[in-house]
C-alpha cells in the first residue's frame, strides 16, 4: 500500500506490513520510501526483498508477521500508538525533512497543537543562568500558543520541558519508550505525558540509545519545529549538530547570545556571528514566526511524490547483470553523488540504476544525505 491520503488510516494488516519493513536490517526511511514508491504496497515490498538482497550478496531476513505484531501490542498495552507517515495524527512539519520516519510511535499529545512548535536545546550542563532562561523562554512561548519541542537531555532539554508542563511539550527520543534516557528524566517523562504533552520516537520499543541514535534524534527535534532556539552550547555539540539541521529543512534558527568567557556560549555566539537570530525574549521568537508564516505554509504540503523518473511495471522488474553492477560500483565513491549524475554517467536504465541501489542499500554498502545524494559506506 502506498503511504494513506490525509484523513486516512492504516489497517492494522497494513501497519504491520509497514512495522516489518521499517524494523528490517539496513531499511531507514529513505529506502522505505523508496521500495514502497517502487513496488506499490508494502506487501510486494516484503515479496520483493529477499530476491533484492540476495543478488547482493547478503540475504536479508525480514522481521515477521510475529515480532511486528508483538511490538504493536506491546506498544498499544504502554498506551502508546504507532502513526503512519499521511495519517491525520502524524506531525505536519515532519513530513517535509529528509527521510521523514514512515512509522513514529507516540505517547500523550492527542490535544497538542502539532504546527505551532518550536525547540529548545542546549548543554547538558548548563549554568545556572542558561536554565533560567530557557524556563522563561519556553513558559512564554507556551503561553502564547507554542508547543516546545527538545530532547529530555540534561540541562537545557529538562528546563524547556518543566517549564512548558502546562502549555504542552514534546520530548523526542533517541531509544525506544521502554529505555528513556536519561534515567534521572524518566519521572520528567511521566509527567510530560501526564499533562497532554508528548514521548515521540521512530526507534523500536526495546531499543536502547546509542550514541550515533542522538543526531538521528536530533532531526525529528529540528523537523517537528518551526524554528529552533540554542541557549548554551560548546563549540563541538549536538545543540550545533540541530541547529544545521534546522537550516537544512528550512527551519528558523534562534541564539541566546552568552559571555565569551563561558566556553558554553561559544557555540550560540558562533551561530549569531554565522546569521543565527540573536534573542532575548519569547518575544523576539514569536514576531520572526508571525513574519514568516504564510512561507511556512509550504511546509505543510504533501511530501510523498516518487522520487525517481517514471519506472516499468514493478511486475517487469529484471535483476540487473553483474556488468552493470560493476559499473555502477565504479561511479560510486565515498563522496555523495546525485542519482541522476550515476544515471547520466554510467548510461544504464532507470529501473536497473534504482534495483542496483536498493541491493547495495540492503547490504549496507551505501548511504543516503539530502537531496537524494548517495554515497560508498567508508
Amino acid at each position: 500500500m502506498a503511504p494513506p491520503v490525509d484523513g486516512k488510516q492504516l489497517t492494522r494488516a497494513q501497519r504491520i506490513a509497514w512495522l516489518r519493513i521499517i524494523r528490517t536490517d539496513n531499511i531507514g526511511p529513505v529506502t522505505f520510501r523508496q521500495l514502497l514508491n517502487r513496488f506499490g504496497s508494502a506487501e510486494a515490498v516484503i515479496e520483493a526483498l529477499p530476491s533484492l538482497s540476495g543478488a547482493a550478496g547478503v540475504p536479508t531476513a525480514v522481521v515477521s508477521s510475529g515480532q511486528a505484531e508483538a511490538e504493536l501490542e506491546a506498544t498499544e498495552q504502554l498506551g502508546a500508538r504507532m502513526v503512519a507517515i499521511g495519517e491525520p495524527g502524524y506531525p505536519p512539519l515532519l513530513r517535509h525533512i529528509s527521510g521523514a520516519p514512515p512509522l513514529l510511535t507516540i505517547a500523550g499529545g492527542e490535544d497538542l497543537d502539532w504546527s505551532h512548535t518550536v525547540g529548545i536545546v542546549g548543554a547538558r550542563n548548563a549554568s545556572a543562568a542558561g536554565q533560567k532562561m530557557t524556563r522563561v523562554l519556553a513558559g512564554d512561548l507556551g503561553a502564547a500558543g507554542y508547543t516546545v519541542v527538545s530532547g529530555l537531555a540534561r540541562g537545557i532539554d529538562a528546563a524547556a520541558h518543566h517549564a512548558s508542563l502546562r502549555g504542552g511539550t514534546v520530548a523526542v527520543l533517541a531509544g525506544g519508550l521502554n529505555h528513556i534516557y536519561p534515567d534521572e528524566n524518566i519521572p520528567l517523562a511521566r509527567e510530560i505525558v501526564s499533562h497532554g504533552g508528548a514521548l515521540l520516537t521512530e526507534m523500536p520499543l526495546d531499543w536502547e540509545p546509542r550514541a550515533r541514535d542522538f543526531p538521528r534524534r536530533n532531526r525529528l527535534i529540528s523537523g517537528l519545529s518551526l524554528g529552533i532556539v540554542v541557549v548554551e552550547a560548546a563549540r563541538r555539540s549536538g545543540s550545533l549538530i540541530t541547529a544545521r539541521l534546522a537550516l537544512e529543512q528550512n527551519r528558523d534558527v534562534f541564539a541566546v547570545p552568552g559571555s565569551p568567557l563561558d566556553p558554553r556560549a561559544e557555540g550560540a555566539n558562533h551561530l549569531i556571528q554565522q546569521g543565527a537570530r540573536l534573542i532575548t525574549s519569547a518575544g523576539d521568537i514569536i514576531e520572526a514566526l508571525v513574519d514568516a508564516d504564510p512561507a511556512r505554509r509550504t511546509l505543510l504540503e504533501p511530501d510523498w511524490e516518487p522520487e525517481f523518473f517514471d519506472l516499468p511495471d514493478p511486475g517487469d522488474l529484471a535483476l540487473p547483470s553483474q556488468d552493470e553492477r560493476s559499473r555502477l560500483l565504479e561511479a560510486l565513491s565515498v563522496t555523495p553523488v546525485p542519482v541522476d549524475a550515476l544515471i547520466a554517467g554510467t548510461g544504464l536504465p532507470v529501473s536497473s540504476i534504482q534495483t542496483l541501489l536498493f541491493e547495495l542499500d540492503l547490504a549496507g554498502r551505501i548511504e543516503w544525505s539530502s537531496g537524494q545524494l548517495v554515497a560508498l559506506r567508508g
